[in-house]
């Protein structure tokens, strides 16, 4: 039986706060910092928003000794360690919210800024600093951060405490299973997902390392998909073969917009939204680094429930399936049928982008009292202003059907996924500490 999922979005008890009433996590408590802890004057929230440019680069663009930077979903774990980096190291020194399993006091006075700059800093050196120029980038980018804190006792004692938090980071994720040998099953039987490309399943391993917020990822198990015979299968089957195609003739130009919008904005579009929400909001600095770790933290582990379940139903891509109808007894297929977008090397079962989708909208709106803001830029397709959750979810989900790349029930229950990771990640961390 299928689980059933909490609503995407509950409205906040106060939108100037951006604090919901959260219970602590009995798994992860998080700990406050000492009382009386006094922040320094002035701290410019944007060092959240910088960093966050500066992950995104390193681990997506900046070259490496191996080739291109990290693809989702790993992405998406180092930025939840980055993230949480900044996160204790602010809070740890404002004291606005209760910090992620950790209980350092911070020195009094000491700068936000400083500390946040210095973490994000030490959490993506200790990672990739070994590769290429991204060392010697980095540290340029720190230098550039520190320049615009004024010296003295605050920002030093800002630095020191940074590299406390980061540190406290890599220790936790020391040895959580990233980059373990995973078998993958091959194909045998109708249904059983065949590799649609030269690249092999992209990182089985990442349904089973340690979670970043939730216990476990078992607990998101979405169940198998819809059998092939079943009348929802066949239904699936024939929409994607029909709107899905490279050639389609029914798929009109404002739907292979949508599909094309949502191929090119999982990582960088919804990156680039959450910053664009923290700035025109006015977050300050607390409240901002509160948003991302809690976005990130969410994606991280929706993903990791999605390998999971890509990882034992082993189901195949909509391209396998209307290639193969001889074996199987489907409606008609196409043995030269094409799919929009290229199908990405892991199983079709559920979905990856959707899961993103869900946790970004849950989290984003939750934390703006129930409403959604999210102006999210592709590269080709232009901007859209996402202000309706079900809009959002809705145009995901079409997204992918008209991709060719999978079948609809698979973008839905992932949309599922991602909302109640979300919902779990802000009902039990990052709670106000007063």
């Amino acid at each position: 039986m299928r689980p059933s999922f909490p609503a995407a979005a509950r409205p906040m008890r106060s939108a100037r706060r951006f604090a919901p009433a959260l219970a602590l996590s009995i798994v992860l408590s998080a700990v406050a910092p000492a009382a009386g802890t006094q922040p320094p004057a002035a701290a410019d929230p944007a060092v959240i928003t910088t960093w966050n440019q500066h992950a995104l680069a390193t681990l997506t663009l900046a070259p490496t000794a191996g080739g291109p930077g990290k693809l989702p979903p790993e992405v998406f774990l180092y930025l939840a360690f980055t993230h949480a980096a900044m996160y204790n190291a602010v809070n740890g020194i404002t004291g606005e919210y209760e910090l992620y399993r950790w209980n350092a006091m911070a020195p009094k006075g000491a700068s936000p800024q400083a500390a946040a700059a210095t973490a994000a800093h030490r959490v993506l050196r200790t990672y990739f600093g070994e590769l290429g120029t991204i060392g010697a980038d980095l540290d340029a980018k720190l230098a550039t951060s520190l320049d615009a804190i004024p010296d003295g006792v605050a920002k030093d004692q800002g630095v020191r405490y940074g590299r406390r938090a980061a540190d406290r980071i890599i220790a936790l994720r020391a040895n959580d299973g990233r980059d373990a040998s995973v078998s993958v099953p091959a194909a045998t039987e109708p249904g059983d997902w065949e590799q649609t490309s030269p690249a092999p399943f992209l990182t089985p391993w990442y349904g089973y390392i340690d979670p970043v917020a939730v216990p476990s990822v078992t607990a998101f198990d979405p169940g198998p998909p819809p059998p092939i015979g079943s009348d929802l299968y066949r239904t699936e089957f024939i929409e994607v073969r029909d709107y899905g195609s490279a050639t389609s003739a029914v798929r009109t130009a404002a739907m292979e917009e949508t599909a094309r919008f949502f191929a090119e904005t999982p990582v960088g579009g919804m990156q680039g939204a959450l910053r664009r929400f923290a700035m025109e909001h006015g977050l300050d600095i607390s409240d901002s680094a509160r948003l991302f770790v809690a976005a990130e933290f969410s994606i991280a582990d929706a993903l990791q429930a999605v390998w999971y379940a890509k990882h034992k139903y082993m189901w195949w891509r909509p391209i396998t399936a209307i290639r193969r109808t001889a074996t199987d007894g489907d409606p008609a297929g196409d043995p030269t049928w094409t799919s929009l977008i290229p199908a990405p090397p892991y199983p079709e079962w559920p979905s990856g982008l959707c899961s993103v989708i869900g946790a970004v909208s849950t989290v984003a709106s939750r934390l703006n009292g129930g409403a959604l803001d999210l102006h999210i830029v592709s590269a080709t397709q232009g901007e859209r202003h996402y202000i309706d959750v079900d809009t959002f979810h809705t145009d995901a989900v079409n997204a992918r059907v008209w991709s060719g790349i999978h079948f609809r029930t698979a973008d839905q229950i992932s949309i599922g996924i991602g909302a109640s990771v979300g919902n779990y990640v802000l009902d039990n961390l990052f709670a106000p500490a007063n």
